[in-house]
């Protein structure tokens, strides 16, 4: 379940998809669903592309649904074609940003030092880092998950981090978008693990960690109430707000 005291975090990744009309529409579909939800005990965030940040911010506005980007660049402006800087998305309304998916990692060639330079930059502008770590199929087939998340985890978070500007998110890469995810038992282990981690290395830091990897309205019930299990990082099924509020309703019983 929701670790006690921590307001749980379901945060949707919109990835590639969306022009401006179905992304302004979206997000007020979810903004409609959320309105008089009883205390707001869960918080929402939606990450859409970064063309789509500024009519989903109109959308958004008044509202308790919180915006984020995807992605940051490590560097405060610069001559960097194509990327997008950390005080970009903070004049555009964001409040989170995600760094270290393993969609980055993969395409780009993300290391975690790039990881942790892209976090450092969130925290200086003022956003609220998301940082991902999780292994690949073979490295769980080789007994790994533990190794590769412990030490994706020291070289992506940066020093100083705190629960107020840094959120973790673990997500397989075997499970993102396949329909598959791992057993109860195993998405407990490995949370178990961050939160040592964490708290070895920033004692009374109560960092959310969020789950991420095919969470759909019909795992999430399963899910969320695993122990150190926070929130969600929330992918496909972010795209239909009916399935992403179902998530939220999910991840709000969980933590009562």
């Amino acid at each position: 379940m929701t670790t006690p005291g921590i307001r749980p975090l379901v945060a949707g990744n919109w990835k590639m998809n969306g022009q401006r009309a179905d992304g302004a529409a979206l997000a007020r579909a979810v903004v409609e669903r959320a309105r008089g939800a009883a205390a707001h005990a869960c918080e929402l965030l939606v990450c859409p592309p970064a063309t789509l940040i500024a009519p989903v911010a109109d959308a958004l506005a008044g509202s308790a649904v919180a915006l984020g980007g995807q992605d940051c660049h490590a560097a405060e402006k610069g001559a960097h074609t194509g990327d997008i800087a950390a005080p970009m998305l903070k004049d555009l309304g964001c409040r989170y940003v995600i760094v270290g998916h393993s969609e980055r990692r993969t395409n780009h060639g993300e290391a975690d030092a790039a990881v942790r330079a892209k976090a450092m930059a969130a925290r200086a502008a003022g956003l609220v880092a998301i940082v991902c770590v999780g292994e690949t199929l073979a490295e769980r087939d080789a007994g790994r998950t533990i190794e590769v998340v412990g030490r994706q985890l020291a070289g992506s978070v940066p020093d100083g981090a705190t629960a107020s500007d840094c959120v973790v998110a673990y997500e397989p890469v075997w499970a993102i978008g396949t329909g598959r995810t791992p057993t109860s038992e195993e998405i407990a282990e490995v949370h178990a693990r961050l939160r040592a981690l964490l708290a070895e290395r920033f004692p009374g830091g109560r960092f959310r960690l969020l789950y991420g990897g095919s969470v759909n309205a019909k795992n999430a019930a399963t899910i969320l109430p695993i122990a150190n299990v926070d929130g969600a990082l929330v992918g496909g099924a972010s795209l239909v707000a009916e399935d992403f509020w179902t998530i939220a309703q999910a991840a709000t019983r969980a933590a009562t």
